[in-house]
């Protein structure tokens, strides 16, 4: 348990202080690195090998929280000369997307400055790279999946294709399905000692929907008592109708108004002791617990518990969409790279700037190497710059914007003609003061999902193959639920055919407090986020999958090669909550509207949490801007 990993972590041996005086941090770098050039221009600079902290990592937000305690704590900026036609403040697909849909209006040689918090591009969208044993790994850090509740439109899919994405022909011929049915591995869940009194790991039946007497036989052998037994067995497969007497629309009327943690528990009339089981079943899409979030979007997803009740999918849920199968509704497709989204951003960032992302290919961008020094430099219409904090924007007198940031402990400002801020609402009214109050009430009021996605190397995967599993949901764990990675071949990247070879293992937290509000759930996951050490995660993580693989031959320190701990205080973009928001919906069109000649775009303005939805409101930005 105490072996130590090595990990390669963003200030790379760099001391993190503040600038005399005004409460901004700033970087003092030792003699080995010439604070002179900025770090992304340094040889050997590649911020996806980085692991340890990763996500809103240490560096990233200082500056941020600075301003947000103290607006007036800003110091004089040092004006850079520069003049651009778009200033873009976040590096996200959505930042990225904006900077593509201005020049293709504007032309290609429409200058664009793309301002970033982090030592990387791609927002939420970021890469984990490992190499174990010769052996390239890919995880991703952030946003995982193509898929989306709702068709592309044709905006977000013609910018797919533009890339050369094309999902369902990549879906068909990169997956492979064989490996894990070669070793016949299923998914299990882990019954922990600490909640459930003792350890086990239960394997469950397959199938999408297993028999009434298989799934009393996996209940069978799990450390629960016959009376959770028994409800839990008559949830997931029983047929009763707990609302009768009610019309289809009125029980999801009856639904939208009652959490599913309620359903359970008042209309269902399980035992409360079937709450440990489901509590965390919500971690994944809404990052907290089952008490708050509504029975309807539960059923929406396919939860159990509704069978009997007969529900029409014809209602709305999420997002404006009819619950359920995506193809059942006319939904997206579904597809995920090696390292999720991450992939669409180096292929904007290629799009943008000549010889930053080598190849031609979607194939061949998987395992090439991005370069960095390429991102930000005199000769490119675009320029992408990294670990900038961008702390004011403001319109001008006589036309067009000014933008302030913060890097390595200065003030810098640059000048242009429209900024978009793709960045995250919440700090929108501190970078934009002059907004009008109801406008940064209503970006306020968007409380992004606090969430970690941690990713881990392993030597091999043999425990897994032993257990005969590759995907194992832990109701009481430290992380919900863990996974082997998708085993693809794109291009030169290939995934581990064999339990001997090195994989990866992707994990879930959402560090929600049960029994608040969905938002309140998430502000105090927030801070729990930022005050929890890497060395709190790195022992969880050990302890975790000891406990759980243990009996399958699993040593952390001899089979873990590396961590990257990717920590999203401000995760998911909101979306809305019967339980908590207003009937009228989230106040989107007043958080998101135009003040002269800057636009907002981000994935926040439009109400989900989906890449789709982010491409959407970069082009609905910039038409606002040049349509001005």
């Amino acid at each position: 348990m105490g072996r130590l990993i090595e990990r390669r972590d963003f200030l790379q041996g760099a001391a993190l202080t503040f600038a005399a005086g005004t409460g901004i941090p700033a970087l003092a770098f030792g003699a080995d690195l010439d604070a002179a050039i900025a770090a992304q221009n340094q040889p050997g600079y590649y911020p996806p090998t980085r692991s340890g902290m990763r996500g809103s990592h240490p560096g990233s937000f200082e500056g941020a929280h600075a301003l947000r305690d103290n607006p007036k704590a800003i110091a004089d900026a040092d004006d850079t000369g520069e003049h651009y036609d778009l200033i873009v403040v976040g590096g996200g697909i959505s930042g990225l997307a904006a900077a593509h849909f201005y020049r293709k209006a504007a032309g290609p040689n429409a200058k664009i400055l793309i301002l970033d918090n982090h030592d990387d591009f791609g927002g939420h969208a970021k890469r984990n790279e490992f190499h174990v044993n010769g052996k390239l790994l890919i995880m991703n850090g952030g946003t995982a999946g193509i898929s989306s509740p709702t068709p592309y439109s044709a905006v977000a899919d013609g910018l797919l294709q533009r890339l050369g994405i094309h999902p369902l022909e990549l879906a068909e011929r990169t997956y492979d399905q064989d490996v894990y049915r070669k070793y016949k591995l299923g998914s299990g869940v882990f019954f922990d000692q600490e909640t459930f009194g003792a350890d086990k790991l239960v394997l469950q039946p397959g199938g999408r929907q297993p028999s009434v007497e298989e799934t009393a036989a996996f209940l069978a052998q799990a450390p629960l008592s016959e009376a959770v037994r028994r409800d839990i067995l008559a949830i997931e497969t029983g047929n009763t109708d707990y609302l009768p007497g009610l019309s289809d629309m009125a029980k999801k009327d009856r639904l939208s108004r009652m959490s599913y943690a309620d359903y359970l528990l008042n209309v269902v009339k399980a035992d409360p002791a079937v709450m440990p089981y489901y509590l965390h079943h919500t971690d994944g899409l809404w990052g907290c617990g089952i008490d708050a979030v509504s029975a309807l979007d539960c059923w929406g997803v396919g939860f159990p518990g509704f069978n009997g009740l007969n529900l029409q999918r014809t209602a709305t849920s999420r997002m404006g969409y009819t619950p359920g199968k995506d193809l059942e509704t006319g939904g997206s497709y579904r597809y995920a790279f090696p390292d999720g989204n991450a992939t669409i951003a180096r292929l904007l960032v290629r799009d943008l700037i000549r010889g930053a992302v080598p190849g031609t290919t979607v194939e061949d961008s998987i395992a090439a190497r991005v370069n960095y020094a390429k991102l930000d430099n005199n000769g490119n219409a675009v320029n992408i710059r990294l670990s900038s904090t961008a702390v004011r924007a403001i319109n001008s007198k006589g036309g067009g914007v000014k933008v302030t940031y913060l890097r390595d402990g200065e003030a810098y400002s640059v000048r242009g003609k429209h900024s978009v801020l793709a960045c995250w609402n919440m700090m929108i009214p501190f970078i934009c003061p002059e907004l009008p109050e109801p406008q940064k009430n209503a970006l306020h009021y968007l409380v992004k999902t606090p969430l970690v996605y941690t990713s881990v190397a392993l030597t091999n995967w043999r425990a897994f193959a032993n257990l005969g599993v590759s995907r194992i949901r832990s109701p009481g764990g430290y992380h919900s639920s863990f996974s082997l990675d998708t085993v693809m071949d794109i291009g030169d990247y290939h995934s581990a055919k064999s339990p001997d070879e090195p994989v990866m293992v992707h994990m879930t937290r959402a560090p929600a407090q049960p029994g608040l509000s969905e938002r309140e759930q998430h502000k105090a996951g927030r801070a729990e986020l930022l005050t929890t050490p890497f060395s709190t995660f790195e022992r969880n993580i050990r302890r975790q999958m000891n406990q759980t693989l243990g009996s399958g031959g699993f040593d952390a320190a001899r089979d873990i090669a590396g961590i990257a701990v990717n920590r999203w205080p401000h995760g998911y973009a909101p979306e809305y909550n019967s339980l908590v928001d207003p009937d009228e919906g989230l106040p989107l069109l007043t958080a998101r509207a135009r003040a002269g000649a800057i636009a907002i775009a981000n994935a926040d303005s439009g109400g989900g949490a989906y890449t789709d939805v982010a491409i959407d409101q970069a082009h609905r930005a910039v038409t606002e801007l040049l349509s001005a």
